[in-house]
């Protein structure tokens, strides 16, 4: 019998955003986290699943058994007894049918005082891993992430930083035990300047994977690490001047040579007052530099830009010119600053792109949560994408999406109240499809907005 794996790089104490419970936390740069999961079963057969929980020694701290309906999800809002109170550490799922998974990080009683943040977990790791985005005391934002061994034997790791305020790089080591994760925070080494913003590489002689939180004054925002790049990223939704909502891209130049690049913006069509495709193209250093994108073009005049400024944009974009062709990855963070919500995804490598995409957690009316999911077309066909969420079977089902086409359906009203499970995205004819969920309540001024990649099956 086939075992698939699935592992999260850091899963913090014990509650998923939207149900109640209590947990214990710990503590990252002055803020309490807690963490829970919702783990999708992508097969038509009920899925046996084992959970084992590592601390940061490599030590196993619990192991749960789950078993996973047909097409359906389970949602582990609070870890059970047998993981430690305090626990900071990592996870790893086995399963005898395929799985996806989201992991959701908030504050420890679910008043969600200062913010949370989703990101999905991993199938595989890589000996080299790329963070686009990293800040320490940089307008009042600082970073931190966990590297996770997901190798047999012990890993030396190796990070290197690059970014304003470092003359050439800074480096850090660590050695982790298999299925460990160690946390790296940029606030607390003091190699690393004060008004650092940059990015960074890992090289590791085990496979690894890595998650990277952003910590703002009122605002929290999560990415993966990446553990391969594409010449050409896609990025799933882009926002400007929308109700509040600004987009920023961080493009990281993976390879070692500069390169000029172009992101190109396409707007999704039948949205009143939306501006008109345009590009922007800046340089990228080798060598893990990188440039910002999206954030100024749609709000001042610059160079190698033609952007509607301070007009609304709602659309998606991609890297159409990249002269060195050079592997790129990016992280996009959506930022409300009125609101205080924030979230942010990674770059999608399409050529890992398929007619199908799942998303482990789809919500409607669930604590005031709901979620909206953005799809665009990156095949050479037309096609009609239908979305059907479990349990239920309720479906939402688009017109004809063109090439470079998007979907947006949003589930708030359109599933049932309370419902809380997951959902499958696929093309008919098919066609290759890449996707992002949003969950958020937008009410109040916390940051209650969650961005998590679908996962193409």
């Amino acid at each position: 019998m086939k075992h698939f794996r699935f592992v999260f790089v850091a899963v913090i104490a014990a509650l998923i955003v939207t149900l109640g419970g209590t947990a214990t936390s710990v503590r990252a740069q002055s803020r309490p986290f807690s963490s829970g999961f919702q783990v999708q079963n992508l097969s038509t057969s009920e899925a046996s699943a084992e959970i084992v929980f590592y601390n940061e020694n490599g030590n196993q701290g619990a192991s749960v058994q789950a078993t996973i309906p047909a097409s359906g999800s389970t949602t582990y809002a609070i870890l059970p007894d047998s993981v430690p109170a305090g626990f900071n550490g990592s996870a790893v799922i086995s399963s005898n049918q395929k799985v996806a998974a989201i992991v959701n990080l908030v504050s420890p009683d679910i008043s969600l005082s200062f913010g949370g943040e989703a990101y999905i977990g991993f199938e595989s790791g890589s000996r080299n891993v790329s963070l686009p985005l990293l800040f320490k005391n940089f307008s009042g934002f600082n970073t931190f992430f966990n590297v996770q061994n997901v190798g047999s034997t012990t890993a030396n790791v190796t990070v290197t930083y690059r970014g304003q305020g470092i003359t050439g790089t800074v480096q850090e080591t660590a050695t982790i035990p298999p299925n460990a994760a160690r946390r790296f925070d940029q606030n607390a080494n003091t190699q690393i300047p004060s008004n650092f913003f940059g990015s960074a590489t890992i090289t590791s002689d085990q496979d690894i994977v890595a998650a990277v939180v952003q910590v703002g004054p009122t605002t929290v925002l999560a990415y993966n690490g990446f553990t391969e790049a594409s010449t050409e990223p896609y990025f799933p939704l882009i926002n400007a001047n929308n109700s509040g909502f600004i987009t920023g891209i961080s493009l990281q130049n993976a390879g070692t040579t500069d390169t000029e690049v172009t992101v190109s913006y396409s707007p999704t069509p039948g949205i009143t007052g939306n501006s008109p495709a345009c590009t922007e193209t800046k340089t990228i250093p080798g060598n893990g530099g990188s440039a910002i994108f999206a954030v100024d073009a749609f709000r001042i005049s610059q160079p190698g830009e033609n952007c509607a400024d301070g007009g609304l944009f709602v659309g998606s974009a991609r890297v159409t010119t990249n002269s060195a062709n050079q592997p790129l990855v990016a992280v996009v963070n959506q930022l409300n600053n009125t609101t205080n919500k924030a979230g942010a995804y990674s770059s999608f490598n399409v050529t890992g792109a398929t007619d199908t995409v799942v998303f482990p957690l789809i919500q409607d009316r669930v604590a005031g949560f709901f979620t909206g999911i953005s799809i665009v077309n990156v095949g050479n066909t037309a096609t009609t994408i239908t979305c059907t969420y479990s349990p239920g079977g309720t479906t939402q089902v688009s017109t004809t999406i063109q090439p470079g086409g998007t979907f947006t359906p949003v589930q708030l009203n359109q599933i049932s109240n309370s419902f809380n499970g997951s959902g499958v995205c696929r093309s008919n004819p098919a066609s290759n499809i890449i996707g992002i969920a949003n969950q958020v309540r937008t009410t109040g001024t916390v940051d209650t907005f969650f961005v998590y990649e679908g996962l193409n099956n």
